[in-house]
């Protein structure tokens, strides 16, 4: 049985992505995470068979380093600071993380027999669109916000190691996803949470910004193509084909839950805000056979119900640390 090593598999896209494997092939996991804000174990209660977990920092060379003691035939890495507004009151972190950290890991990939190292990436590394058009693979990089700088970089990085060191390499770039055991900072996470506890639903600018959705399965499913069977040293964009206005979604998640349209604040626009986001996947849908599984409405209804049913998890993450971002973000609205 084959080990997949997971760099920060206790974070939304992470923790996913590891039950979706343990539920649908024959690995084991490592999961290696630093455990900060947005890593929680508790996405991850109840797992026990083929799965093991290592506290580290991608960051901290002699934690990647100590992963050379552990088998594994593939890296899937997740690990990445991956807020927007975050980026902008602290940008030095995420050089640090998404840059240093996978150069570490790409690092530690040159000493292992890898099958694959897959960089998980974003859509948001193209820039921003207009009212036509769409992201391919061969789009030119043009990121707005030191986030997407940082995962450019990254991504950068990755296909030099490949190209210089032949190292075996994917890289996949996805549009906003969404689901359950999502921090509650995202938009959909964010005001769901606020609709349900009657606080205003902080909207920026006229809530027209435009983003492509897929549900967080759907895209765990595209990444486990791609790691067994992408063709080596290329990039795949993973699309929802869901094309939405954020405003669009909050009313929808207020619709859903019962809550009025008066909850909805307007808010002052975040810096350099990228107006529309669209991904062309044909690649993935003519090379892997993959395609988005969960209609964006169906998605929804799904995403909004588990946030219901998991109030307690909703409870034990927004307090602390995360009112006193909250306050700085949005005033207090």
């Amino acid at each position: 049985m084959k080990t997949i090593l997971v760099t920060g598999g206790a974070g939304f896209i992470g923790s996913n992505f590891i039950k979706y494997v343990l539920k649908n092939r024959d690995y084991k996991i490592i999961n290696f995470d630093k455990l900060t804000y947005a890593g929680n174990l508790e996405n991850l209660k109840g797992i026990k068979q083929n799965y093991s977990f290592i506290k580290g920092d991608i960051t901290n060379i002699e934690d990647v380093e100590s992963l050379l003691k552990q088998d594994f035939e593939y890296i899937v890495n997740f690990a990445a600071e991956s807020h927007v507004d975050r980026s902008i009151s602290s940008p030095n972190i995420f050089t640090h993380t998404n840059i240093l950290g996978t150069q570490n890991l790409l690092n530690i990939a040159l000493k292992k027999d890898l099958l694959k190292f897959i960089q998980i990436s974003t859509d948001e590394v193209y820039g921003s669109l207009g009212k036509n058009g769409y992201f391919y693979e061969h789009t030119n990089l043009s990121p707005t916000s030191p986030y997407s700088a940082s995962k450019a970089s990254a991504d950068l990085i990755a296909m030099a190691y490949h190209k210089t060191f032949n190292l075996k390499l994917n890289i996949t770039r996805c549009s906003n996803n969404y689901g359950p055991f999502q921090f509650p900072e995202k938009l959909i996470p964010l005001m769901i949470n606020n609709a349900q506890n009657d606080i205003p639903l902080p909207v920026y600018g006229d809530g027209k910004n435009i983003r492509d959705w897929i549900y967080v399965e759907d895209h765990c499913e595209a990444i486990l193509k791609v790691m067994e069977n992408g063709e080596d040293g290329e990039i795949y964009n993973i699309g929802g084909n869901a094309e939405c206005q954020n405003i669009e979604i909050v009313k929808l998640i207020l619709k859903e839950l019962n809550k009025p349209e008066s909850l909805i604040t307007f808010v002052e626009d975040r810096k350099a805000h990228d107006k529309r986001y669209a991904i062309d996947f044909s690649k993935i849908q003519t090379e892997l056979g993959w395609q988005p599984k969960t209609p964006f409405d169906i998605g929804m209804k799904k995403t909004i119900q588990w946030y219901k049913d998991n109030t307690k998890w909703l409870e034990n993450i927004v307090s602390g640390e995360y009112k006193e971002y909250y306050r700085k973000m949005y005033g207090g609205k």
